[in-house]
């Protein structure tokens, strides 16, 4: 089976390579029956990729411990669920992932644009198959998923593998890697639109179009895989937080501040024909920057949970890295005339300048957790000491970029193109301001004395009003020509304008996100070495141990505390936190007891046993929840913007230098 694979990946890079040539020859020489078996070409890469990874996820399901990647990342003990979830729970394992996703979104992007781009797809088909290369490079010659295990030559066996590691045995780790590769590996394709429509200089903004919804479902792809890291942390890890700025966090990151500045800043090209040399800076930056992220992880220069062994592919990887920055910025260059702007800025108070400076925030933020992350190996580079940047030095960065970006995202919407009317502005928000200054007020009255809490939550008031009033507003129109009750206005509304209604939706996730994070300040803690019997306090809460128990199965052991809580002397039930000792890998982790409400969580990690004592650490975490309900609302809003519009919305553009008008149309 092994060899079947081996031979699938083998083949598959061979293929790829035809593909590049074929497709490139074929476009510059004008021979169609060469483009078309690139395209072919792409499907077949798929298959053996396909088949490959199908020959791992069997050997790993059915315990072939003759290879030596099953070896190191299953047991017979592990449930199937986590022994599928080994595919990407190892180097080599991940790699082949990274190759299948690739080859999957090239045959993808082949087969649902191959009528409507023909001059664009051989450029489209020979950046992906280059990337394909690449990765089928390291599968193939440097880190093969198919080595077996041997003694003197002979292929061997071992009666039972060290098992994947505990800290990824659990439910969010077998969607979270999933989710963010998906997104790492999805800005591929638009980044390869792009590079193309640059190569053949394609004219119109046709590229953007047919990669509008790419985009939007890899940032998807990539928000939901952030955010399922961050629950991930904070349910298992045990130290109660959802985000320590890790080399490995920042790295999933940094592409969705990347991602995200080019979703705002492609709709002034579309719409106004402007920010074109910009918009091919963020997605090449954006691409890269998922490149950059899965060297980070594997290469071995940084120190974290998330990351792999120190390997060999590290140099493979700054050679990709450097070729193709070198390659993408001598192509923007040569193409500048191509990429001349149709309009200017005409006013400071406008959706472009919002725009603008949106983009000009979250590339600084981009920046400066760039410059954070890659701090320690640059002082150890060159200096003696290897000096780390903490979670401090991010947050004091960190949190006015936020609140900054808080608030451009309740203001940049509402402001007009072109220029913004001081009618306009009283109109949209003079009651959300001064709703905002009751809140600030009302909140240093009440005793708060952190500033950026205070400032947090009342923006967080602002952007959410203004939300809300779009939408009362335009529900409000239509109920009253229509009648058919609010609830189905509102519906209705977002129906005919999907990508403006659900964008709002996904600013409104973003509020409630930060409803969540600006509750960290009021964060108690208590720790104590407990018996039966004993009672420990944390903020309002008695914590009492019922009991402390003991127990065994087959993959682990395991010690747990039964606790009785209450709260102001009202009895609120029995939490458990439990501590796991993994046999195979001599590994403790821990299952937190968690009292989630949505003004606040109690969290309880069984940290260590010693005798007949158990050593408890209990939280109070005030609105924390608020993060996890503003990240499904940040879904549901992208999903719905995600839908076809039910009306179509046409937008003339106008070059203002030379006050020339042109007939160009863009398309909501």
């Amino acid at each position: 089976m092994e060899n079947i694979g081996a031979l699938a990946l083998l083949l598959a890079f061979c293929i790829s390579l035809y593909a590049i040539v074929s497709s490139v020859v074929g476009r510059l020489k004008n021979k169609p029956f060469l483009t078309l078996s690139a395209e072919r070409a792409v499907l077949a890469v798929w298959l053996l990729v396909t088949t490959a990874a199908g020959i791992l996820v069997y050997s790993l399901m059915t315990g072939d411990y003759r290879m030596a990647y099953v070896a190191s990342h299953t047991n017979r003990d592990m449930a199937p669920f986590y022994k599928f979830a080994a595919w990407w729970g190892g180097q080599e394992g991940s790699l082949l992932f990274w190759s299948f996703l690739l080859s999957t979104y090239a045959a993808i992007a082949v087969l649902t644009t191959r009528r409507n781009h023909r001059n664009l797809l051989p450029w489209v088909i020979a950046i992906l198959s280059t990337i394909q290369l690449f990765f089928l490079l390291l599968n193939n010659f440097i880190v093969s998923p198919f080595q077996v295990l041997a003694v003197d030559k002979v292929v061997t066996s071992v009666a039972d593998g060290n098992g994947l590691n505990p800290l990824l045995q659990y439910w969010a780790m077998v969607i979270h890697p999933p989710f963010l590769y998906l997104g790492y590996v999805g800005f591929a394709v638009p980044f390869a639109f792009a590079m193309s429509a640059l190569i053949g200089r394609a004219p119109g903004e046709s590229w953007i179009y047919t990669t509008r919804r790419w985009t939007l479902v890899t940032w998807l792809f990539q928000s939901t895989g952030v955010m399922l890291g961050s629950a991930w942390a904070y349910h298992v890890l045990g130290w109660g937080g959802y985000w320590m700025w890790d080399p490995v966090e920042n790295a999933s990151l940094l592409p969705w501040l990347g991602g995200t500045a080019f979703l705002h800043s492609v709709m002034m090209q579309e719409k106004k024909g402007m920010m074109k040399v910009w918009n091919m800076v963020l997605i090449s930056a954006t691409f890269f920057l998922c490149i950059f992220g899965t060297f980070l992880t594997r290469s071995g220069i940084v120190s974290s949970v998330h990351a792999f062994a120190e390997s060999p592919i590290g140099k493979y990887f700054v050679a990709f890295l450097a070729l193709g920055i070198a390659s993408v910025a001598w192509l923007i260059l040569d193409r500048l005339p191509f990429l001349k702007s149709e309009a200017e800025l005409e006013s400071v108070v406008s959706r472009e300048s919002s725009f603008l400076f949106n983009n000009l925030i979250l590339l600084a933020s981009c920046f400066a957790v760039l410059w954070g992350t890659l701090f320690p190996v640059l002082s150890e580079k060159f200096s003696t000491e290897k000096i780390s940047l903490d979670a401090l030095w991010f947050n004091r960065l960190m949190v006015p970029i936020g609140l900054f970006l808080l608030i451009l995202t309740g203001v940049g919407p509402l402001f007009a193109w072109r220029r913004t009317s001081i009618a306009s502005l009283r109109k949209n928000f003079q009651w959300p301001g001064i709703g905002m200054l009751v809140v600030a007020i009302a909140l240093f009255a009440g005793g708060m004395r952190y500033a950026y809490s205070i400032i947090s939550l009342s923006f967080c008031f602002f952007v959410a009003a203004t939300i809300v009033l779009e939408f009362f507003r335009g529900a409000k129109t239509i109920n009253e020509k229509s009648h058919t009750g609010f609830i189905p206005s509102i519906i209705e509304l977002t129906h005919r304008n999907t990508r403006r209604y659900g964008g709002y939706l996904v600013h409104m996730g973003i509020v409630l996100m930060f409803i969540g994070w600006s509750g960290h300040p009021f964060n108690q803690t208590a720790v104590g070495d407990v018996d039966k019997g004993d009672v420990m306090h944390v903020g309002a809460y008695t914590l009492k141990v019922a009991d402390l128990t003991e127990g065994d199965t087959p993959n682990y052991q395991w010690e747990k505390a039964t606790l009785e809580v209450s709260k102001n002397g009202e009895s609120l039930g029995t939490l458990e936190p439990t501590r796991l000792f993994y046999k195979a890998q001599q590994q403790a982790t821990a299952e937190i007891a968690l009292r989630t409400r949505l003004n606040e969580d109690l969290y309880i990690n069984y940290a260590a046993h010693d005798g007949n004592r158990a050593t408890l650490q209990a939280y109070v975490f005030p609105l924390v929840t608020w993060i996890w309900v503003g990240a499904v609302v940040l879904i549901f809003g992208t999903l719905v913007a995600l839908v076809p519009s039910k009306v179509s919305r046409a937008y003339t553009r106008t070059e203002v230098v030379g006050t020339v008008k042109k007939d160009a149309v863009v398309q909501a």
